[in-house]
């Protein structure tokens, strides 16, 4: 097996691993960026056709790029596709497409990164693959009947793929709203609330929220400050709610999904429904067993300080609350990758053993 030597492998080509990119290119660092997908952009890709960033195109910028019109505007799937696409190709960026890593160790003087037909020696690894890994669906799904359509949220696309009848949405965050309110133009749509979520408006005072937001500081708030915390807890809806839902959309309210068996579905409240299909947006886990550096503690949890690892020259960048809210959001990745790549810069220059884990 072919074995190259670069001083920074990333790995993931999406929104994280482009900024980084970005960030090592300007060093003149010698680096290349691992993507598992045949496409770029492969994870916006995979999602609906109707969806709609929450954040404006002010706000959704990488570094050295700014986001295309209207700074007021909402941009859709394709929009971002075509600039996370543009971005890399423009600039030239060395991403590696059909590049699936299978694992990363240390080796003497930094890591191996091990994919199907070769792997890289490197200094330093920065680890981007994103917060949308491994979809999570709960156990009871697996007690329908099989002649019921259902599947997760990730694999939905547009209300021609949804048979006839009433559907049920399980999940009361952005994307099942979202979803609900796009199956409502053709369909009977169920929504399934376990916790309830603050709404708030994507515009007040004919302003976007995230200004709001972005003025009093909230968005620079960290993971570890007391409002950081609780707002961990409590994910807002960001321009649905439960009314607008109901009275706008007429989509139909149920209490948490605990059951299902047969082709029917029990809600908390004791209420059942028989749905045509169910869409399961129930959420993401991340999924970091490729990683084979002792960086996680006894839970599996990834220990870590704004993505940067106890073990010398391993990062993570990308992640949700890695630092802050927007830590993996499009237009504030680019914090937190300017900071591990300033961190990285200054332990290459102290050649200081990487891939030793510090005590």
């Amino acid at each position: 097996m072919t074995t190259h030597r670069r001083d920074v492998v990333v790995v993931g080509g999406g929104q994280a691993g482009l900024a980084v990119g970005y960030l090592l290119a300007e060093q003149g660092r010698d680096f290349t960026i691992l993507e598992a997908a045949d496409t770029p952009a492969s994870a916006w890709r995979e999602r609906w056709d109707s969806l709609q960033l929450f954040t404006p195109v002010r706000y959704d910028s990488l570094p050295g790029r700014a986001f295309p019109g209207n700074p007021d505007a909402y941009p859709g799937r394709d929009d971002v596709v075509g600039y996370l696409a543009g971005y890399a190709h423009d600039f030239e960026l060395p991403v590696e497409l059909g590049s699936a890593v299978r694992a990363v160790r240390p080796a003497d003087e930094g890591y191996l990164v091990e994919l199907d037909d070769r792997t890289y020696h490197s200094d330093q690894v920065m680890i981007a693959t994103g917060p949308f890994q491994i979809p999570r669906t709960p156990e009871i799904a697996e007690r329908l009947d099989p002649e019921t359509v259902q599947f997760h949220s990730s694999r939905y696309r547009a209300p021609r793929d949804v048979p006839a009848g009433p559907v049920l949405v399980v999940g009361g965050g952005n994307t099942g709203f979202q979803i609900a309110e796009d199956l409502s133009r053709t369909h009977e749509v169920h929504l399934s609330i376990g916790s309830r979520q603050t709404p708030l408006p994507q515009r007040v005072l004919g302003r976007d929220l995230f200004r709001y937001l972005d003025a009093l500081g909230l968005m620079d708030k960290t993971a570890t400050s007391r409002i950081g915390r609780r707002m961990q807890d409590r994910e807002p809806l960001i321009g649905s709610s439960p009314w607008t839902a109901r009275r706008r959309h007429g989509i139909r309210l149920r209490a948490r999904t605990v059951d299902a068996s047969g082709s029917g579905v029990t809600f908390g409240d004791g209420s059942r429904l028989t749905p045509a299909a169910v869409i399961w947006a129930t959420g993401f886990g991340l999924d970091h067993s490729f990683v084979r550096v002792p960086v996680f503690d006894d839970r599996g949890r990834l220990v870590h300080q704004r993505g940067v690892t106890a073990a010398n020259g391993l990062y993570f960048v990308g992640l949700p609350w890695q630092h802050t809210r927007g830590s993996a959001l499009l237009g504030w990745v680019k914090d937190d990758a300017e900071h591990v790549v300033r961190h990285s810069i200054a332990q290459s220059r102290q050649g200081s053993g990487a891939g030793h884990v510090v005590a």
